[in-house]
C-alpha cells in the first residue's frame, strides 16, 4: 500500500508561482500530477519516472515543471506564470503493484 500526501497549494495572483509537493510513503516508480477544476473532469498534468523522464501536458508545458527527489520519495510540481484557468485541486497519483493510489489533493486558486 502507498500513502501520498500533497502540500503547497494556496491562493496566488495571476502571473505568480507555487511549488507543490507530494510525499510518498515508500519507494515508487512513475508518479504523476492530475488536476480537477470546478465543474470539470480530472485531467492529466505531468508525469515523471524514477529515472527522471518527464511528460508534460500541452496546456501547461513551458509554465509547469515536474521533478522528484528519490532520496525523499517526494515529487514536486513548480507552477509558474499561473493563470485563472489553472485554478483546481491538484492530485498526486501513482500505480503500485497493479493498484492505483491518489493523494487527498491540494487546492490552487489563481485570482486577483
Amino acid at each position: 500500500q502507498v500513502q501520498l500526501v500533497e502540500s503547497g497549494g494556496g491562493l496566488v495572483q495571476p502571473g505568480g508561482s507555487l511549488r507543490l509537493s507530494c510525499a510518498a510513503s515508500r519507494i515508487i516508480y512513475d508518479m504523476a500530477w492530475y488536476r480537477q477544476a470546478p465543474g470539470k473532469q480530472r485531467e492529466f498534468v505531468a508525469r515523471i519516472s524514477r529515472g527522471g523522464i518527464t511528460n508534460i501536458a500541452a496546456s501547461v508545458k513551458g509554465r509547469f515543471t515536474i521533478s522528484r527527489d528519490n532520496a525523499k520519495n517526494t515529487m514536486y510540481l513548480q507552477l509558474n506564470s499561473l493563470k485563472p484557468e489553472d485554478t483546481a485541486v491538484y492530485y498526486c497519483n501513482t500505480v503500485f503493484v497493479g493498484n492505483e493510489y491518489w493523494g487527498q489533493g491540494t487546492r490552487v486558486t489563481v485570482s486577483s
